[in-house]
């Protein structure tokens, strides 16, 4: 028995009407849809990431280094254990929330922001294992997890702007449109940007990482031509090459001896929510694609591929890197006719390959990098169509949820929002009986903890 015959049998490819090669075709297609993570993770995290004795081009090398082990051993997970053809990667959004909320804005050491992380997965895991699901579905207010994606892609959004200087701080009005024309590194992300998005709009696979590659490119070449100087559009130096991640690797460890108690369980919470109905969200999403869902509009066995989710998150902070959850892009895969875990196992092991371009990755300008927080975050805000405007209550709560993460720059303070909120507006129109014991306990807690934290008495 070759190879080919071997994997077949072993993902039962035939009695999922697919073939070995069509796997295969499937995982590139994939990989080259989420890709864009390798570089985009490290850009953001190592904001805030900063390594006694390191520079910040060699933690972004370690993080890109965490970032692709992560994704790999969660997708590896996601192929053996649940045979499901989805790639998994530390998300955008949660990165996000980790870096520029968690770690720069609340001054949490991000040893442990990266320990409410190990906690988030062994927490899903155990929740996993016992079945609870559907316990903990019912807890969240339903216009909460219909919006939660809108709200991360309108904060993905601001950072973006922001950080191609399309957006600038201005004293009057906190924010302001930027002098765009009169910078080349503006100039030139907006450029990436409109190529990208246009790459996007005609179903170019790979559109993210084909524009993020060729606007580095283009600033490179405009370096190297001597129209700017190095510094001005590209980095002034690059490290040299680091494989080496123990700095990085295991610091969840020590993080889990700073933890103030209060503020600790609100990132945790946080971090569960948003990976718990995201990944659930995006499985029932891309199972649509294939077929995969039941006469109930459920995934079969759908445990399996969350604890896979579990699984790569416990071990991404273990490695050093944010949250790992299924990626939507996977579904670019599954319309190739990807059917089977041989999917995600192409996935796995084109990402583990692409260990070998570490040394390039910290060469890629911010600007390129953060091109697909713009292009993912646009694409998020399709969730807004799920919700009942019409109806106060989800109005009031989603509305909240999806202005409050940009506003306060936070994905916790938008989840608390909305979910304080829901119960509220639903005792003024007086269905207080639609609102479940464990919403009124959560959203009283919530106000309890912000009532402390804004007067100070916590962090």
């Amino acid at each position: 028995m070759g190879l080919s015959d071997t994997l077949a049998a072993r993902f039962d490819v035939e009695s999922h009407g697919s073939d070995v090669r069509t796997e295969l075709v499937a995982g590139l297609t994939t990989f080259l849809a989420m890709s864009y993570i390798i570089v985009v993770n490290p850009a953001i995290l190592s904001d805030a990431i900063q390594i006694e004795g390191y520079g910040q081009g060699e933690v972004f090398q370690m993080i890109a280094i965490a970032t692709i082990l992560s994704a790999a051993i969660g997708t590896v997970v996601m192929a053996l254990y649940a045979n499901r053809p989805f790639g998994l990667a530390p998300g955008l959004g949660l990165n996000a929330f980790f870096a520029y909320t968690v770690v720069l804005g609340l001054g949490i050491p991000w040893q442990t922001a990266l320990a409410a992380v190990f906690v988030e997965g062994v927490a899903f895991m155990l929740l996993t294992l016992v079945g609870a699901r559907k316990y903990v579905i019912q807890l969240f207010p339903e216009p909460v997890k219909r919006s939660v994606g809108a709200g991360i892609g309108l904060f993905l959004l601001f950072i973006g702007f922001q950080e191609l200087q399309i957006v600038v701080p201005d004293d009057a009005t906190l924010v302001t449109l930027g002098g765009i024309f009169g910078n080349p590194w503006a100039i030139l992300g907006l450029l990436g940007l409109a190529f990208t998005f246009g790459l996007w709009a005609r179903g170019i696979t790979g559109s993210i990482v084909i524009g993020i590659l060729t606007t580095a490119a283009v600033g490179w070449g405009l370096t190297l031509a001597g129209v700017f100087e190095r510094g001005v559009i590209t980095p002034e130096t690059l490290p040299s090459a680091q494989y080496d991640i123990t700095p990085l690797a295991g610091a969840f460890v020590d993080g889990l001896g700073q933890i103030e108690p209060l503020t600790f369980v609100l990132v945790v919470f946080t971090f569960f929510f948003v990976d718990f109905f995201d990944t659930a969200g995006t499985l029932i999403g891309v199972s649509q694609f294939g077929d995969f869902l039941d006469e109930d509009g459920d995934l079969p066995d759908m445990d399996k591929p969350l604890m896979a989710d579990a699984v790569g998150t416990t071990a991404g902070a273990m490695l050093g890197t944010s949250t790992v959850t299924t990626f939507i892009e996977s579904s670019t895969g599954v319309e190739e006719g990807g059917r089977t875990g041989l999917t995600a196992l192409a996935v796995a092991g084109l990402f583990v390959a692409s260990l070998a371009v570490i040394p390039i990755v910290a060469a890629i300008p911010s600007y390129a990098s953060f091109i697909a927080l713009i292009v993912v975050g646009v694409m998020m805000l399709q969730g807004l169509v799920e919700v009942d405007w019409d109806d106060p209550a989800w109005a009031v709560s989603a509305g909240l949820t999806v202005t409050v993460m940009p506003f306060a720059y936070s994905i916790a303070d938008g989840l608390a929002a909305g979910i304080i909120a829901y119960p509220l507006i639903k005792v003024a129109v007086g269905e207080y009986d639609d609102v479940a014991p464990g919403q009124y306990v959560i959203a009283a807690l919530l106000v309890v903890y912000y009532v402390l934290q804004t007067r100070g008495v916590i962090l």
